[in-house]
């Protein structure tokens, strides 16, 4: 066994490596397998949950959002029915909002990156900490080291810390150090890289196309800070590294380079061997395409561990997956070997979060009136509120249309932008860009919003309409990147682009986008551009006072919003 359990990340005492020890000797062969499953639940139904924890024995289970009570129910039923103490997952990017209904959304990692302060990246992973230690959770997915480098990319966008390689490495090493001092395991992600290609790693296995030599100064140096910095686990995604799978493996053919999760080059000779991690790798979500576009299920399920992960996030079918997994150990495809050294980090990890140690306690079951206290508290919303204020960016400004008040631009033309998606992914029932428009009634300005008209050709409303009518045009944009819409780009009305831009050359017009940093590639000529990195309440309050020349715009943007397009700078 080559685990060092005593060193990084691990630091386990002399009685945390008896425990393991203990454990793994007391375990079968399908309770060992059953370790290898992180699994998902979004219910907290007394008899799934005891199904997982009581019949399967996995070893871990990610929650999806939920009430604090359901939460805490949740948790509190799968270590009260699982021998072994369970990891307890959930993806914490932005806040504790991402698992529990109450809990505070401190800022999206782009956000906080827009501050260009490093101690928000501190305090996301400690309100973090503090909220999902008091909730029971003990592994964070999170923080995302992806650096966004295109800007096509439909995943990492506002989720990432930018485009600036120390920034993303600087502020993703500070995210572990603050959550993983509230006993919460960090898993930095998506090991080889995201933010490279321009395809979606949930539908196919993308590519990050980087030489060696610049991964090691980029994508590398962001690990290896992370790394150095104590992160106890690392998520692997459905992407590949050629240059790096070559230089590890000259004889690979280009079908055989395999994305991180199924590839031994990178799990074992860049990961493990030239980054020097010991902590324990886990699969990104198992059910992503990317996978299955490469090989066969039942092949690739049992690879991912043969191959140097140590466990599986997510199963399709869950009797199908275990039953893969269970024929790779029977066939020879994981060795006896490999088996028990993917445990033993499991349990190393459970044991460098003292879980063993609080089950004896009767500490692992959260409680939920110490929980109500922390969990969306008002010092939490503060630091959220002050990460709106630092973070908003006025990336373009034309001379002399801010500030605005009813004073100067009574009348407004409001253009909304905004799918249905992105209301229900940020957790609100109420679109946005209506939240926004209520604001600007409630501040007394005349607020009409713009329903196109028919006809085509020869038909439109006049232009003087427009000139005579409104004294201000604003576009508020609410479209949110997420996971299989391949692309997120601003779509026009009909006819003919009813709601384009066209008058900013008569009627000042400010376009403000609140969740995609990108939108100045479709309407280059817009003068004045606002990115906020969130539609949150706190961040709309602080957009209008800024808008009305209340507040300053203070924040510094973290990509090039302006694409890389001569044209969108006019």
């Amino acid at each position: 066994m080559c685990t060092d359990l005593r060193s990084n990340p691990f630091y386990l005492s002399e009685n945390d490596i008896k425990w393991v020890n203990k454990v793994l000797g007391s375990m079968t062969e399908e309770e060992k397998i059953a370790q290898l499953f992180c699994l998902i639940t979004y219910t907290d139904d007394k008899e799934y949950l005891k199904y997982l924890a009581k019949t399967l024995k996995v070893g871990g289970v990610m929650t999806r959002t939920m009430s604090l009570d359901e939460l805490i129910n949740t948790v509190s039923r799968l270590q009260e029915y699982s021998d072994v103490p369970m990891l307890i997952s959930a993806n914490l990017e932005a806040g504790l909002n991402q698992a529990c209904i109450e809990g505070t959304r401190v800022g999206c990692e782009l956000g906080i990156a827009a501050t260009d302060d490093i101690r928000y990246a501190h305090e996301l992973g400690r309100i973090i900490g503090e909220e999902a230690s008091a909730l029971g959770i003990n592994w964070a997915f999170a923080p995302i080291i992806d650096i966004d480098y295109n800007f096509r990319n439909p995943i990492t966008n506002t989720r990432t810390f930018g485009s600036d390689p120390d920034r993303v490495a600087r502020f993703g090493k500070a995210y572990v150090e603050e959550v993983q001092k509230y006993g919460i395991a960090a898993s930095v992600k998506h090991f080889p890289g995201d933010g490279v290609d321009e395809r979606d790693q949930h539908l196919l296995a993308s590519v990050n196309t980087l030489s060696t030599e610049e991964w090691d100064k980029t994508y590398g140096r962001a690990y290896k800070m992370s790394i150095d910095a104590g992160a106890k686990t690392v998520m692997v995604g459905h992407i590949m590294q050629p240059a790096w799978s070559k230089k590890l493996n000259p004889s690979l053919k280009d079908e055989e380079i395999m994305p991180g999760l199924i590839s031994p080059e990178l799990l074992n000779g860049l990961l493990r061997g030239h980054l020097g991690f010991n902590g324990l790798i886990v699969t990104d979500s198992s059910t992503m395409a990317g996978m299955g576009t490469v090989m066969p299920r039942e092949k690739a399920v049992p690879l991912t561990i043969a191959a140097g992960c140590d466990m599986l996030l997510f199963t399709k079918n869950l009797q199908e997956d275990i039953k893969f997994m269970t024929e790779g150990v029977k066939s020879g495809v994981i060795t006896k070997e490999r088996l028990d050294e993917a445990v033993t980090r499991i349990l190393a990890l459970k044991a460098s979060l003292k879980l063993h140690e609080k089950k004896d306690a009767g500490g692992l079951i959260p409680k939920k009136e110490c929980a109500r206290v922390v969990v969306g508290c008002a010092e939490h919303k503060k630091i959220s509120r002050e990460i709106a204020d630092m973070s908003i960016t006025l990336v373009k400004e034309e001379k002399g249309v801010l500030p605005i008040i009813p004073d100067r631009y009574k009348r407004i033309l409001v253009y909304k932008k905004e799918g249905k998606a992105s209301a229900v992914s940020a957790g609100i029932t109420e679109g946005a860009a209506d939240r926004f428009i209520s604001r600007l009634k409630k501040t007394g300005f005349e607020v009409n919003v713009f329903q196109p008209g028919g006809g085509w050709e020869g038909m439109a409303t006049p232009v003087k309409e427009i000139y005579d009518n409104y004294d201000l045009i604003i576009y508020i944009a609410n479209l949110a990147t997420k996971s299989n819409q391949t692309v997120v780009r601003l779509e026009w009305a009909e006819p003919m682009g009813a709601d384009v831009p066209v008058y900013m050359n008569s009627v000042p017009t400010v376009f403000i986008s609140l969740e995609n940093p990108y939108h100045l590639i479709d309407v280059p000529r817009v003068r004045t551009f606002i990115n906020t990195y969130g539609s949150t309440d706190e961040i709309l309050d602080e957009l209008l006072d800024k808008l009305s020349g209340k507040s300053q715009f203070k924040g510094k943007s973290p990509v090039d919003a302006f694409c890389g397009k001569w044209d969108t700078r006019l």
